[in-house]
């Protein structure tokens, strides 16, 4: 790696260019358009076998062929894709006819991805970075299969410097509940390349752009307030998750996909960044984690919504921590934008 002398406007280019200076947001990015994205959901909170196909939205026609299954009457049953509370998608971009990979988040259970794309016919060697969006572990402990299925593989994985920290989810009236904390010597002994930045970053030749900390500037969303961290020796309220990060890539003729994992930073901070970073490129499509379930942020879904309206996106699919009355409320506000998404599923922006 090395400091080039371009100014400080362009970020940091992590994989297949070189590292630029450091720079303070707020500054725009000339993000390269790609030719085509297809987003490939290896884990979310449901899978269906009977979905349609639906727009952008295509519905895995394999399920993992068969498996010995001794209750059946000729002795096999599906090998069937799996689904969990956890969330992780394959972003291939396209671009000049090259084709690009990265692994955006990994999931719950160890081997429920990598299983997952055994059984979607996908070989995880095609991955050549991966990012995770934050530090909860419904989102990093499949790294783990991962590891044990690639071996010792030099690739980058981009996180926020905050995504180590021990932390706990405090709720009224019940006992305070440890978060699982990755291990960043596993990591580092697998062979990976840790890039932990705060700020926003390259891949693959300037056509994804990962946002790094995501700057809190509507004022009602609210992080995730019952999470704490153990900071200086005691555990210290940690509401803001300011690790979470999103993916953005700008599809030529169409506008930014924006892709994120639990939206801990609030999906309308994230939108609106995500335009601020990129000379105000209108939203095309947003997926992922909303974080709109419980009794707590159920009360912001009119209020989301309303905003989300605003930046008129075409394709909407809430995924993970949604929520099913978020998910209600947006096919109801949405229309064909709404899509629901499923494991499996490809979508080809």
């Amino acid at each position: 790696m090395c400091t080039d002398p371009t100014p400080p406007n362009h970020g940091r280019h992590v994989l297949a260019g070189p590292v630029l200076r450091d720079f303070e947001p707020p500054v725009m990015f000339d993000l390269e358009p790609v030719d085509a994205v297809a987003v490939t959901t290896l884990m979310d909170n449901v899978t269906d076998f009977s979905m349609p196909d639906q727009g952008p939205a295509h519905r895995a026609t394999r399920n993992g062929g068969r498996r010995p299954t001794a209750t059946m009457e000729d002795g096999w049953g599906l090998d069937a894709l799996v689904a969990e509370h956890g969330f992780s998608m394959l972003v291939t971009v396209t671009k000049n006819g090259v084709d690009r990979s990265v692994l955006f988040d990994a999931g719950t259970s160890p081997d429920g991805v990598v299983e997952n794309m055994r059984r979607l016919e996908i070989d995880p060697s095609v991955i050549e970075a991966i990012v995770c969006s934050h530090g909860h572990f419904d989102h990093t402990t499949g790294l783990d299969g991962l590891i044990r299925r690639l071996g010792r593989k030099n690739m980058p994985v981009l996180i926020h410097p905050q995504f180590w920290r021990r932390r706990r989810v405090v709720v009224p009236g019940r006992d305070p509940q440890e978060i699982p904390t990755t291990s960043k010597r596993a990591l580092i002994d697998a062979g990976f390349d840790v890039v932990e930045e705060g700020h926003p970053s390259f891949l693959f030749d300037r056509s994804v752009l990962i946002t790094g900390e995501v700057p809190r500037t509507t004022g009602y969303e609210p992080g995730f307030p019952p999470q704490q961290a153990w900071l200086g020796g005691r555990w210290e309220p940690d509401p803001l998750v300011l690790d979470d990060q999103a993916l953005i890539v700008d599809v030529k003729d169409k506008g930014l996909l924006v892709i994120t994992g639990c939206g801990h930073a609030g999906i309308v901070n994230i939108c609106r960044y995500a335009r601020r970073l990129t000379h105000e490129q209108p939203i095309h499509a947003v997926m992922g984690g909303f974080h709109l379930n419980g009794p707590l942020f159920e009360p912001l879904i009119p209020r989301v919504l309303d905003d989300l309206a605003a930046l008129a996106p075409s394709v909407i699919v809430p995924a993970h921590c949604t929520g099913w009355r978020a998910q209600h409320a947006m096919a109801a506000r949405f229309g064909e934008a709404f899509i629901p998404n499923s494991v499996g599923t490809c979508f080809e922006i």
